[in-house]
Protein backbone atom coordinates (compact mmCIF):
# COMPACT_ATOMS: atom_id res chain seq x y z
CA UNK A 1 0.00 0.00 0.00
CA UNK A 2 1.28 3.49 -1.27
CA UNK A 3 1.59 6.19 1.50
CA UNK A 4 0.06 9.16 0.01
CA UNK A 5 1.92 12.35 0.24
CA UNK A 6 -1.13 14.98 0.76
CA UNK A 7 -4.81 15.21 0.91
CA UNK A 8 -7.35 15.32 -2.19
CA UNK A 9 -11.01 17.23 -1.72
CA UNK A 10 -13.88 16.33 -3.85
CA UNK A 11 -14.69 19.49 -6.36
CA UNK A 12 -17.93 21.33 -5.01
CA UNK A 13 -19.39 20.73 -8.12
CA UNK A 14 -19.42 16.89 -7.36
CA UNK A 15 -19.95 16.78 -3.48
CA UNK A 16 -23.89 17.07 -3.02
CA UNK A 17 -24.88 14.74 -5.74
CA UNK A 18 -26.97 11.68 -5.27
CA UNK A 19 -24.90 8.38 -7.45
CA UNK A 20 -22.59 7.61 -5.93
CA UNK A 21 -18.72 8.30 -6.19
CA UNK A 22 -16.71 6.55 -8.59
CA UNK A 23 -13.07 6.52 -9.56
CA UNK A 24 -11.51 5.59 -13.23
CA UNK A 25 -7.95 4.87 -13.84
CA UNK A 26 -6.26 2.64 -16.18
CA UNK A 27 -2.76 3.84 -15.27
CA UNK A 28 -0.11 5.44 -17.50
CA UNK A 29 -0.07 3.06 -20.27
CA UNK A 30 -3.99 2.41 -20.45
CA UNK A 31 -4.95 6.25 -20.43
CA UNK A 32 -2.90 6.84 -23.29
CA UNK A 33 -5.89 5.07 -25.23
CA UNK A 34 -7.58 7.72 -25.72
CA UNK A 35 -10.36 6.18 -27.28
CA UNK A 36 -11.14 3.74 -24.78
CA UNK A 37 -10.73 6.22 -22.00
CA UNK A 38 -13.04 8.49 -23.70
CA UNK A 39 -15.52 6.15 -24.52
CA UNK A 40 -15.67 4.87 -20.52
CA UNK A 41 -16.39 8.97 -19.70
CA UNK A 42 -18.92 9.07 -22.04
CA UNK A 43 -20.55 6.13 -20.80
CA UNK A 44 -20.52 7.10 -17.11
CA UNK A 45 -21.19 10.98 -17.83
CA UNK A 46 -24.86 9.18 -18.95
CA UNK A 47 -24.93 7.63 -15.53
CA UNK A 48 -26.47 9.64 -12.46
CA UNK A 49 -23.10 8.43 -10.48
CA UNK A 50 -20.66 11.30 -9.93
CA UNK A 51 -16.94 10.12 -11.45
CA UNK A 52 -13.13 11.12 -10.19
CA UNK A 53 -11.01 10.42 -13.81
CA UNK A 54 -7.10 10.21 -13.58
CA UNK A 55 -6.64 11.03 -17.36
CA UNK A 56 -2.88 10.61 -17.82
CA UNK A 57 -0.28 11.61 -20.23
CA UNK A 58 -3.17 12.49 -22.24
CA UNK A 59 -5.47 14.54 -20.55
CA UNK A 60 -5.95 17.49 -22.86
CA UNK A 61 -7.60 14.92 -25.28
CA UNK A 62 -9.98 13.71 -23.43
CA UNK A 63 -13.29 15.78 -22.84
CA UNK A 64 -15.28 15.26 -19.58
CA UNK A 65 -18.82 15.35 -18.61
CA UNK A 66 -20.56 18.02 -15.55
CA UNK A 67 -20.73 14.50 -13.02
CA UNK A 68 -16.78 14.43 -13.59
CA UNK A 69 -13.51 15.91 -12.17
CA UNK A 70 -10.28 15.00 -13.42
CA UNK A 71 -6.85 15.71 -14.06
CA UNK A 72 -3.72 14.02 -16.15
CA UNK A 73 -2.21 12.58 -12.44
CA UNK A 74 -4.30 12.18 -9.64
CA UNK A 75 -3.61 11.43 -5.62
CA UNK A 76 -4.82 7.50 -6.16
CA UNK A 77 -3.73 6.53 -2.30
CA UNK A 78 -5.77 10.16 -1.00
CA UNK A 79 -8.84 9.31 -3.54
CA UNK A 80 -9.74 5.76 -3.04
CA UNK A 81 -10.50 6.12 0.72
CA UNK A 82 -13.59 8.87 -0.47
CA UNK A 83 -14.64 6.64 -3.37
CA UNK A 84 -17.38 3.60 -3.27
CA UNK A 85 -16.07 1.47 -6.76
CA UNK A 86 -13.11 1.58 -8.79
CA UNK A 87 -13.15 1.43 -12.31
CA UNK A 88 -9.61 -0.01 -13.21
CA UNK A 89 -7.16 -1.24 -15.56
CA UNK A 90 -6.22 -4.37 -12.77
CA UNK A 91 -2.34 -2.82 -11.90
CA UNK A 92 -1.10 -4.49 -8.86
CA UNK A 93 -1.22 -1.17 -7.31
CA UNK A 94 -4.23 -0.16 -7.50
CA UNK A 95 -5.83 -3.56 -6.82
CA UNK A 96 -3.97 -3.62 -3.93
CA UNK A 97 -4.83 -0.58 -2.73
CA UNK A 98 -8.90 -0.60 -3.97
CA UNK A 99 -8.96 -3.74 -1.22
CA UNK A 100 -6.78 -2.17 1.36
CA UNK A 101 -9.78 0.34 1.15
CA UNK A 102 -12.30 -2.44 0.74
CA UNK A 103 -13.88 -1.05 -2.65
CA UNK A 104 -15.79 -3.28 -5.49
CA UNK A 105 -13.98 -3.00 -8.56
CA UNK A 106 -14.80 -3.16 -12.87
CA UNK A 107 -11.73 -4.71 -14.16
CA UNK A 108 -11.10 -3.72 -18.10
CA UNK A 109 -7.12 -5.87 -18.08
CA UNK A 110 -4.35 -4.89 -20.97
CA UNK A 111 -2.01 -7.39 -20.32
CA UNK A 112 0.30 -9.08 -17.77
CA UNK A 113 -0.51 -9.13 -14.01
CA UNK A 114 -3.63 -7.25 -15.00
CA UNK A 115 -5.25 -10.30 -16.74
CA UNK A 116 -4.60 -12.28 -13.84
CA UNK A 117 -5.45 -10.05 -11.28
CA UNK A 118 -8.95 -9.20 -13.28
CA UNK A 119 -9.86 -12.62 -13.56
CA UNK A 120 -9.09 -13.36 -9.64
CA UNK A 121 -11.33 -10.23 -8.77
CA UNK A 122 -14.34 -11.79 -10.60
CA UNK A 123 -13.60 -15.38 -9.82
CA UNK A 124 -13.79 -14.28 -5.93
CA UNK A 125 -16.57 -12.16 -6.84
CA UNK A 126 -14.83 -9.15 -5.46
CA UNK A 127 -15.68 -7.09 -8.78
CA UNK A 128 -16.43 -7.99 -12.70
CA UNK A 129 -13.97 -8.37 -15.39
CA UNK A 130 -15.07 -6.80 -18.42
CA UNK A 131 -13.46 -7.47 -21.71
CA UNK A 132 -11.44 -4.14 -22.25
CA UNK A 133 -12.27 -3.25 -25.53
CA UNK A 134 -15.44 -5.43 -26.35
CA UNK A 135 -17.74 -4.20 -23.67
CA UNK A 136 -21.01 -3.35 -23.69
CA UNK A 137 -22.57 0.07 -22.77
CA UNK A 138 -25.36 -1.97 -20.74
CA UNK A 139 -22.78 -4.36 -19.43
CA UNK A 140 -20.45 -1.52 -17.53
CA UNK A 141 -23.60 0.18 -16.36
CA UNK A 142 -24.99 -2.96 -14.94
CA UNK A 143 -22.33 -4.48 -13.35
CA UNK A 144 -21.78 -0.82 -11.61
CA UNK A 145 -24.95 -0.58 -10.11
CA UNK A 146 -25.04 -4.26 -9.35
CA UNK A 147 -21.60 -4.00 -7.37
CA UNK A 148 -22.95 -0.70 -5.50
CA UNK A 149 -26.15 -2.43 -4.51
CA UNK A 150 -24.38 -5.48 -3.25
CA UNK A 151 -24.60 -5.53 0.30
CA UNK A 152 -23.16 -8.97 1.34
CA UNK A 153 -19.93 -7.70 -1.09
CA UNK A 154 -19.77 -4.48 0.89
CA UNK A 155 -19.77 -6.37 4.38
CA UNK A 156 -16.66 -8.69 2.79
CA UNK A 157 -14.68 -6.24 1.67
CA UNK A 158 -15.10 -4.08 5.05
CA UNK A 159 -14.05 -6.89 6.69
CA UNK A 160 -10.72 -7.79 4.52
CA UNK A 161 -10.08 -3.92 4.49
CA UNK A 162 -10.15 -4.02 7.92
CA UNK A 163 -7.79 -7.60 8.46
CA UNK A 164 -5.72 -5.74 6.11
CA UNK A 165 -5.07 -2.20 7.72
CA UNK A 166 -4.62 -4.80 11.15
CA UNK A 167 -1.33 -6.21 9.74
CA UNK A 168 1.47 -3.82 9.36
CA UNK A 169 2.57 -5.77 6.09
CA UNK A 170 5.53 -3.14 5.02
CA UNK A 171 6.72 -3.19 8.51
CA UNK A 172 6.88 -6.87 8.50
CA UNK A 173 8.68 -7.18 4.94
CA UNK A 174 11.05 -4.53 6.35
CA UNK A 175 11.95 -6.52 9.41
CA UNK A 176 11.90 -9.64 7.20
CA UNK A 177 14.24 -8.44 4.90
CA UNK A 178 16.88 -6.79 7.55
CA UNK A 179 16.87 -9.80 9.39
CA UNK A 180 17.82 -11.83 6.44
CA UNK A 181 20.63 -9.40 5.26
CA UNK A 182 21.74 -9.01 8.92
CA UNK A 183 21.82 -13.15 9.73
CA UNK A 184 21.99 -14.41 6.22
CA UNK A 185 20.03 -16.98 7.13
CA UNK A 186 16.45 -17.82 4.96
CA UNK A 187 12.97 -16.90 6.69
CA UNK A 188 10.69 -19.34 7.08
CA UNK A 189 6.82 -18.92 7.23
CA UNK A 190 5.47 -20.13 10.64
CA UNK A 191 3.88 -23.80 10.29
CA UNK A 192 6.27 -24.50 6.91
CA UNK A 193 8.96 -27.00 6.57
CA UNK A 194 12.20 -25.71 7.38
Amino acid sequence: MRATDGTWELPDHLSGGDGALIYLSLGSLGSADVELVQRLVDVLGATRHRVVVSKGPLADQIALHDNMTGDAFLPQPAILPQVHLVITHGGNSTVTEAFHHGKPMVVLPFFWDQVDNAQRVDETGFGVRLSTHGFRDRELTRAIERLLADRALHGRLAAMSARVKAEPGIAKAADLIERVAVTGEPVHRVGASA
